[in-house]
């Protein structure tokens, strides 16, 4: 008998469901390396260092970035690692 190959459905993540509505946003506040940042970044998000670039150097022209969205807890989560060094955060609906 052939092997079949079962493919499992996933739905895309829809961030207007319930509990997809929170987001994570990270503010300028000229006391940390970009270094720091990317790095943080990394650890609280699981980016790539291309996409960390990105939010910081977004974070330093623009004043803020969202840098995640999704389930409350989670960005609550990310907000609290990003804290660990003394970055500013707000956790929002």
């Amino acid at each position: 008998m052939p092997a079949t190959a079962t493919r499992k459905h996933t739905e895309p993540t829809d961030s207007t469901r319930k509990g997809f509505s929170s987001k994570t946003i990270l503010f300028n506040c000229n006391c940390h390396s970009f270094d720091d940042v990317e790095t943080q970044l990394i650890k609280a998000i699981r980016c790539s260092l291309s996409q960390a670039r990105k939010f910081a150097w977004e974070v330093h022209t623009i004043g803020s970035a969202v840098v995640y969205s999704g389930h409350k807890e989670r960005c609550e989560a990310v907000a609290m690692v990003l804290e660990d060094i003394g970055l500013i955060t707000k956790v929002s609906e």
